[in-house]
């Protein structure tokens, strides 16, 4: 099993909006590092701690697990949404996404500033000057920590 950490913007899409729809495709990733993630190396039954970016505050608000393998993201081929890439075609599709299972949600959002002040997790990722990935492994130890800081 592998261990990741996703971001999404609250106001977009939030660990309650996940809790409600108990599942949903990680749509609308434009990156290929993070596509790379979720096309080669994420699988079924990995964990994943989910993040609420651009937030108040930011940090990470519950656990989910991936529930699905990648499959091409739908949004690529839509005119209509804004994630929509001309150069896709579902003959050659460029974007891939997982789906994301709901888990469970912290009591309180683990902030990114208790993260920093936690000295065990001073290598993750996450906190890494320019690190913006929006899906990123993180190492079982952190995830561990990062668990126990949320109160689960």
């Amino acid at each position: 099993m592998k261990y990741w950490l996703m971001k999404s913007e609250p106001d977009v899409f939030s660990i309650d909006q996940l809790k409600k729809d108990k599942t949903t495709w990680w749509e609308g990733v434009r990156n290929y590092q993070a596509r790379n993630f979720m096309m080669k190396d994420m699988q079924v039954g990995d964990a994943v701690l989910f993040y609420h970016s651009n937030a108040e505050p930011s940090g990470v608000a519950g656990l989910a697990k991936i529930s699905k393998i990648a499959a091409p993201d739908k949004t690529q081929f839509d005119k209509k949404s804004e994630y929509f890439d001309a150069k896709a075609s579902k003959e050659k599709p460029i974007w891939y996404c997982v789906e994301v299972e709901y888990v469970d949600k912290f009591k309180e959002v683990v902030s990114l500033s208790d993260l920093r002040t936690n000295g065990k997790l001073q290598d993750m990722l996450v906190l890494q000057k320019g690190s913006r990935l929006s899906v990123q492994p993180v190492d079982k130890k952190h995830f561990d920590i990062v668990k126990k800081m949320g109160g689960l």
